[in-house]
């Protein structure tokens, strides 16, 4: 049979299904109106074959082609490793899962040292159930979209107490017990662990079929989404579910790159639509430069016209691009993205308060995040997000200090805080910009740490559960050593003494013309509120 009679068999099978569904759920008495409308809005969506696989031989061959190359090419990851070598289904499947929850949204070469030390601490589900959230963050610390470990801890406490202690063994039960587990997620765990034959489509694999079938089509859309998975599922090899799909994900990590792609080393571009039509434009140009006429017809339909000449005219396919093809970039004309909605801008207010602990080490005030939201749970020092118009510095100060008194219990004058900068800090929707001040006092005589505020030696911060922003802001922080001169108009230049204080009143510059040099008390810049007039 021919391939185009083929795919005309396939998508009047599809229509036919499609019509015996919406009948099997609507009442009888509008089976022929129904029968209409779905036949009616077939012809608009239901995808050219030209974006399928509809030749055994041609599957067959791409995961040869595939597979072959993944065994000579693929890396060494930890995960891989235990994997193919651990022999406790309950313990591989816990492993696979957590290396699936860091890889999302996060580059390998950055997980990898993170993977180890999580696994080395917590090697089983148990384990990982036994410990803390505060250790689980504190482990987590730098990774980034921290409540994917907080969704860890959850998962594997469930286990625990609800499952018996073992992972969930389909992929139906894994994305049906697991917090923060997706389609893609139970998919990957699913195949790689147990061996269940299962496509697995992520952003790589989007990438990869999107450029094979030339799916040109919003590839967030519904319709894009349904195709791609059931592409994956229909070239996944069943004998080796878990190499195809890993090798699929490194091959678009690795080949089929966002930006310069080695289609020459892709194993597959002889299966690929868009590499075909960039090397037909190629030999085309060429032709023309030469002043040579093309006789020839071309062996493949044109993208353009894949709707046409696979579904008939005036059919409309919803896989097909929108823009017509850029011819500068190629391949990369694949996949067609929205355009990203523009992170929100936000300036934060910080204090890096210190003292000397009981042991004379420097000490520093972190306060905890609520428990849901932006970080939940972590770490960081004190602050507060500034109004979009209030560019009143004033205004900050007495905030940030009502702050303050709030925390400790004592009223802290403004004029006490000296700016030290600015630290710039990314999150996926977010251009965050932390403005630091800094106040150190050497009085030990500080109320009691409360369930979420606490004093922290540096070595304890360091180790603390803190994101990447806290980490630059210290770094600031130690950048400027407490004792340069700082950036705002009115900081004075700070003695050897590392003591922040307030603006000088007329008499403190008396006092210190005449050749005065004593420290300033604690109690220049504190005050009790019960001293408060």
């Amino acid at each position: 049979m021919c391939a185009s009679r083929s795919g005309f068999l396939t998508m009047r099978r599809i229509k036919k299904e499609a019509v015996e569904l919406v009948e099997d759920v609507k009442p009888k008495r509008k089976r022929q109106r129904t029968r209409g409308k779905i036949e009616e809005l077939s012809e608009v969506v239901s995808p050219s074959a030209y974006h399928t696989f509809h030749d055994p031989a041609e599957i067959c061959l791409l995961r040869t082609h595939l597979l072959s190359w993944y065994d000579l090419e693929k890396r060494e990851l930890p995960w891989r490793t235990l994997a193919l070598t651990e022999p406790d289904v309950n313990i591989r499947t816990y492993a696979v899962w957590v290396s699936e929850i860091m890889l999302q949204q996060t580059q390998v070469a950055t997980v990898i040292d993170y993977y180890k030390k999580w696994i080395k601490r917590w090697p089983t589900v148990a384990d990982l159930a036994a410990a803390t959230l505060e250790e689980v963050n504190q482990m987590w610390a730098g990774l980034g979209y921290y409540s994917r470990g907080k969704r860890l801890h959850e998962g594997a406490q469930k286990v625990v107490s609800e499952l018996d202690g073992r992972m969930p063994d389909t992929v139906d039960e894994l994305l049906k017990q697991l917090p923060g587990v997706g389609r893609y997620t139970a998919a990957a765990i699913g195949s790689i662990s147990l061996g269940q034959v299962t496509g697995a489509v992520d952003g790589n694999v989007i990438r990869v079929l999107c450029r094979m079938r030339a799916i040109g089509a919003d590839c967030t859309s519904p319709a894009v989404t349904e195709a791609l998975w059931v592409l994956a599922n229909t070239l996944v090899d069943p004998e080796r579910a878990g190499d195809f799909n890993q090798a699929m994900m490194e091959l678009g990590a690795r080949v089929c790159t966002p930006k310069g792609p080695l289609c020459k080393q892709c194993p597959v571009r002889s299966h690929c639509h868009s590499y075909r039509k960039v090397h037909a434009k190629q030999e085309q140009n060429a032709k023309r430069l030469l002043g040579k006429k093309d006789t020839k017809p071309p062996a493949l339909p044109d993208i353009e016209d894949c709707s046409r000449s696979s579904s008939g005219a005036g059919v409309i396919c919803p896989l097909c691009p929108t823009e017509p093809w850029n011819e500068e970039l190629g391949v990369q004309n694949f996949p067609r993205k929205p355009a990203k909605k523009p992170p929100r801008v936000e300036r934060t207010w910080t204090c890096v308060l210190t003292r000397h602990g009981e042991d004379g080490e420097e000490e520093f005030l972190l306060m905890q995040r609520p428990k849901q939201g932006l970080l939940a749970g972590l770490w960081e020092f004190p602050g507060f997000v500034l109004e979009k118009e209030d560019k009143c510095e004033k205004k900050h100060k007495v905030a940030l200090c009502d702050r303050f008194n709030k925390l400790m219990g004592v009223l802290l004058i403004d004029t006490s805080l000296q700016y030290v900068g600015e630290v710039r800090h990314l999150f996926s929707h977010i251009h965050q910009t932390y403005e630091v001040h800094t106040l150190r006092m050497q009085d030990t005589d500080m109320p009691p740490q409360r369930e979420n505020v606490r004093w922290v030696n540096r070595s304890a911060l360091e180790e603390a559960a803190v994101s990447t922003g806290v980490k630059k802001i210290l770094k600031l922080c130690d950048s400027a050593g407490l004792q340069k001169e700082t950036t705002s108009p009115d900081a004075k230049r700070l003695k050897n003494d590392s003591v922040i204080r307030p603006r000088r009143t007329n008499k403190a510059k008396m006092k210190a013309s005449s050749g005065s040099n004593k420290q300033l008390s604690l109690t220049s810049f504190f005050r009790t509120t019960k001293q408060e007039p």
